[in-house]
């Protein structure tokens, strides 16, 4: 059974930085076959595709919003997924959540990510 557990999320002021983890259990030595991403979702407004690593080359993807201020990297050796979130906006504010996809998930397809986390608290303060 797949596991996802964030970690890292809190308060920050605007202009600041946090990292957020995700260790995944489960996948054994299949992790780095999978895609993983970052989705947040703010209150009243839907579930967002923040950031995503796919397999082989790790090519990312990144929401627009986020260009240039958000980095995803992952660690297939222990299993866990990262994104380094500096100059933090307001906007940011969002439950944080990472997820497990296949070999190539869209990050606007909610359907394409099998696995999810339990969510981490970013609140972003001016």
């Amino acid at each position: 059974q797949v596991q996802l557990v964030e970690s890292g999320g809190g308060s920050v002021q605007a202009g600041g930085s946090l990292r957020l983890s995700c260790a995944a259990s489960g996948y054994g030595y299949t992790y780095g076959s999978y895609c993983m991403g970052w989705f947040r979702q703010a209150p009243g407004k839907e579930r967002e595709g923040v950031a995503v690593i796919y397999t082989g080359t790790g090519s990312t993807y990144y929401a627009d919003s986020v260009k240039g201020r958000f980095t995803i990297s992952r660690d297939n050796a222990k299993s866990t997924l990262y994104l380094q979130m500096n100059s933090l906006k307001p906007e940011d504010t969002a439950i944080y959540d990472c997820a497990g996809g296949g070999s190539w998930s869209r990050p606007d397809r909610i359907t394409d990510w099998t696995y999810w986390g339990q969510g981490t608290q970013v609140t972003v303060s001016s």
